[in-house]
């Protein structure tokens, strides 16, 4: 039998590179912006956010990715890995196991949330607090059917922890998540994904139950709305009774005047008084409320340009402003994505 096309290897280069320039009104003294951000997060400097090089494989059975990157995004959230890992931005490798099912495994994007470290991909130009805190990548093994319709898709996972390469030092335990994803139509698609596993040393052991939940309506050709909620709980302790609980609500909509010109809205907020996601030493935690307004163009298929303005409020004094603190915090930013 002579192989079709289709079972020839396709092999295929590709780039991305997003620059930004970020305002603080607040003028920290650090030139960073508060510890909760792990995008965009350089001040009054232009900056690379990320940038990577693809290779990716596709066959009718085997499917495979190797990126490397760099940029502050890259800075910030690899930096509990071994140095030789912190560029591996994607290295895994899948295989068709039927018409249905296919096996993954490696360092890949995460099944939990609806948006991507990768800036077009978005509705927005900054990442919101709850994709920014949760996890961008994961390390493991992963199981996904879809149905014969396309409608729905099921995966499994067995991960090495929360946005992990490595597992954490002195952790033996696997962690879990799964995925459910369903598109009754073009328009409309729901999606519930979980993280269950202890991301600390087994002496340390505080298991860790999250999940998302996010729909996305596309109403027509120019209006679209994005409404997600994430929930998490972790032991206060080991073997403890008692659970500290977080959540973030969140609702984007999106207007498209044209191909070239779109705009987008968001409010949000995050609440994590306990301080088990983000530490902010201060009486109420970690709560507070954020607004954006983003304007895009782009120029062709592989150019756009980005311009936002975000507003965060809190119940503490958590941003710094010039050597003081302020219960809140305005910004600007300007990206310039390349595509290839």
């Amino acid at each position: 039998e002579t192989p079709s096309m289709n079972d020839e290897s396709k092999l295929t280069i590709s780039g991305y590179l997003e620059t930004y320039y970020l305002h603080d009104f607040n003028d920290p003294a650090d030139d960073e912006r508060p510890s909760f951000t792990y995008s965009h997060n350089a001040v009054d400097k232009p900056s690379i956010n990320l940038g990577f090089i693809k290779l990716n494989l596709n066959t009718d059975r085997v499917r495979g990715n190797l990126a490397l990157g760099s940029g502050t995004y890259m800075r910030a959230n690899y930096v509990a890995e071994p140095r030789d890992l912190q560029k591996v931005f994607e290295a895994n490798i899948g295989f068709k196991l039927n018409d249905n099912l296919w096996l993954d495994a490696g360092v890949m994007p995460s099944h939990i949330g609806f948006e991507s470290a990768i800036g077009l991909d978005n509705w927005t130009l900054t990442r919101s607090m709850l994709a920014d805190n949760s996890p961008y990548f994961e390390t493991g093994v992963k199981l996904s059917y879809t149905s014969d319709d396309g409608k729905w898709t099921a995966s499994g996972l067995i991960l090495n922890g929360w946005q992990r390469i490595q597992r954490p030092d002195g952790n033996t335990t696997p962690a879990i998540g799964h995925q459910l994803t369903y598109k009754p139509n073009a328009k409309l698609t729901l999606n519930s994904s979980s993280f269950i596993g202890n991301d600390k040393s087994d002496q340390e052991r505080r298991m860790r139950y999250f999940h998302n939940f996010y729909g996305q309506y596309q109403i027509n050709d120019q209006w679209g709305v994005i409404a997600a909620l994430d929930v998490g709980a972790e032991q206060v302790e080991r073997n403890s009774q008692r659970y500290n609980v977080w959540f973030t609500p969140i609702i984007i909509t999106q207007y498209k005047y044209s191909d070239k010109l779109s705009m987008a809205a968001r409010a949000e907020y995050y609440q994590d008084k306990d301080q088990v996601i983000i530490t902010t030493n201060t009486p109420n935690g970690f709560s507070t409320w954020s607004y954006s307004a983003n304007v895009d163009y782009r120029l062709s298929n592989h150019f756009a340009i980005r311009t936002e303005l975000r507003k965060f409020y809190s119940r503490d004094s958590i941003f710094q402003k010039e050597n003081t603190f302020d219960d809140d915090s305005l910004t600007a930013t300007t990206a310039a994505i390349i595509s290839f």
